[in-house]
């Protein structure tokens, strides 16, 4: 249980990727972690692309970034709907000052351009937002997993093995 005692921040929002979702959410609380669902409202119900739902049990507003470790941003569409909220953009903003492991997958990259936390880090996502990426100042690689720091990138489901073990790496600082 390496990561007991830690706590990380699982953002959520409609149309999420349920893989991209839950898969790091199980993996780090097999390691121990703590990990809370956050969303817009808290204790509502939030659906996937595919149906999978997952309860909030936070807002964004009720969340300070001191208190936590880390923070997931899933893929799907719903980071196009994250990005929206200022609250959501000063917890990246905050927990990238303060170089906590933030990881996204796929479309998550979206979340971290509106941050403006990209310039000169190396990452990868799905390659449909790679212009996307690259014009935020990022270096984009086509690779299952790229860490550069303590921002973690994945592009999709299929990568989400390598992904959550290095989310957990960076977490447990290894």
């Amino acid at each position: 249980m390496r990561l007991s005692g830690k706590k990380v921040i699982a953002l959520v929002s409609e149309d999420f990727e349920d893989l991209e979702l839950w898969y790091p959410i199980y993996r780090l609380r097999e390691e121990g972690a703590e990990v809370h669902l956050v969303a817009e409202e808290k204790d509502k119900t939030y659906i996937g692309k595919y149906g999978v739902p997952a309860k909030s049990d936070y807002a964004f507003e009720e969340v300070n970034s001191q208190h936590y470790d880390g923070i997931l941003v899933p893929g799907g569409w719903s980071p196009d709907k994250l990005r929206r909220y200022t609250k959501v953009l000063e917890l990246i903003r905050e927990m990238n000052a303060d170089r906590k492991p933030i990881g996204q997958i796929c479309h998550a990259g979206w979340v971290l351009i509106s941050a403006r936390i990209l310039d000169g880090v190396t990452v990868t996502s799905t390659p449909g937002i790679r212009d996307d990426m690259e014009n935020a100042g990022a270096i984009w690689k086509d690779e299952a997993v790229v860490v550069d720091g303590h921002i973690i990138s994945a592009r999709r489901p299929p990568d989400l093995p390598p992904y959550g073990k290095a989310f957990c790496d960076a977490l447990a600082g290894e």
